[in-house]
């Protein structure tokens, strides 16, 4: 089976095990991962990223040509992709750009126009509501209309398509799995020890960005009414929200408990989990309005859930958006912004060690059987599958 991937998430190197998963997933498989020659992955101000060619076996990344480098709604490829698709001739084409990009429409259309015969699907990440106006709803219809699947990384993502008229196939499934080698159970002492944490510390763990949605302060509401236990609150991250979290604590009267830590690069970020008792992720929904342009916000995924689970550190979600389904019965799960039921999730796992060992246990298997990157290939290739035999 011959498939070619195309997103601007791939110019980094390690996004892209999945995809080097799915070709070694089956006997006759190649994997063609088509990337922008050159990307602003922060924006205009950034410095530009240019990629390179790789192969390995059957594996290769090829940069081609681009318009625009750095919008990913506007990104369009240039005439060098034409000789790659008549070299390669693709049984299957996904597009990782969401349902209005212009490089998908690309793509179904040069799909026709050299007779490939390709299977052509998309991803998504997008979960809210919305509307758009012509042409962009055009763009949008035409790249429905010519759909074989989807892959949505959330389930209101598939949701919300369904109700804007897409009916055929459909995946739900992130985009990047957890790196097992990487995040595994593994004993912290010494940084324990660094960090001030005492033997005897049940730690209660956030991974992320220090905003309002991410609903810290009610974690913090949620852990004043539990001075009674030995805990501390390790909030690993950045945000304008850090002074804000501080002064809470001090009216509180928690502060001292409180400790940030900043700037620590993703393949260290496994050491600051393992040293979690629990891992807290209680994001609150923003959107108001059914509007492409309104502010909003829904948790789409929480990958760090996943990272936390292949720790074996126990998880504790609201249920905004996808963390839900990310958690299923492996973790506990309570009402976004309820301060009360989260205190009460907490409590049970401090006053219980048999609960946070079986949570554990299981969250690790959940990790395993679903995603790694190893686990999205399988489940990828199966719909690659389903889709060719339609």
């Amino acid at each position: 089976m011959r498939i070619l991937v195309a997103s601007h998430t791939y110019i980094v190197d390690l996004n892209r095990e999945k995809l080097r998963a799915l070709a070694v997933a089956e006997p006759g498989i190649e994997v063609t991962v088509v990337v922008p020659s050159r990307w602003k992955p922060g924006g205009v101000q950034n410095k530009t990223v240019e990629t390179q060619f790789l192969q390995e076996g059957s594996f290769q990344v090829v940069p081609v040509s681009n318009f625009s480098q750095n919008n990913q709604g506007l990104l369009t490829f240039g005439a060098d992709l034409i000789g790659l698709l008549r070299r390669f001739r693709p049984q299957i084409i996904q597009v990782e750009q969401g349902s209005r990009s212009l490089a998908y429409a690309q793509l179904i259309a040069l799909n026709r126009l050299l007779g490939l015969k390709a299977k052509t699907l998309f991803f998504t990440w997008w979960n809210l509501p919305y509307d758009l106006k012509w042409p962009v709803s055009l763009l949008e219809a035409y790249n429905l209309r010519n759909t074989d699947g989807l892959v949505a990384g959330n389930q209101d993502g598939a949701d919300i398509l369904r109700q804007r008229g897409y009916q055929g196939p459909v995946k739900v499934m992130p985009q990047l799995g957890v790196d097992e080698t990487l995040f595994r159970p593994q004993p912290q002492p010494e940084l324990r020890g660094e960090l001030g944490i005492n033997p005897d510390d049940f730690v209660v763990g956030f991974v992320g960005r220090f905003v309002e949605e991410k609903g810290l302060l009610t974690l913090g509401k949620a852990l004043a009414g539990l001075r009674d236990f030995p805990w501390k609150w390790l909030l690993l991250g950045r945000g304008p929200l850090q002074p804000v979290l501080a002064e809470q604590a001090a009216e509180l009267g928690i502060q001292d408990r409180l400790i940030f830590v900043e700037s620590v690069p993703h393949d260290g970020v496994h050491r600051y989990i393992n040293l979690m008792n629990v891992l807290v992720l209680p994001s609150e929904t923003t959107y108001k309005f059914k509007t492409l342009t309104a502010a909003g916000w829904k948790e789409q995924f929480g990958h760090v859930i996943i990272e936390a689970m292949a720790c074996s550190v126990p998880v504790i979600g609201s249920d905004s958006g996808e963390i839900p389904h990310v958690i299923g019965d492996a973790g506990l799960v309570f009402p976004e912004g309820n301060a009360e039921s989260l205190q009460n999730c907490l409590r049970q796992l401090i006053e219980s060690p048999a609960l946070a060992a079986d949570m554990a246990k299981r969250g690790y298997q959940r990790a395993m059987a679903n995603y790694t990157n190893r686990a999205l290939a399988k489940q990828l290739l199966d719909f690659y599958k389903e889709l060719m035999a339609i």
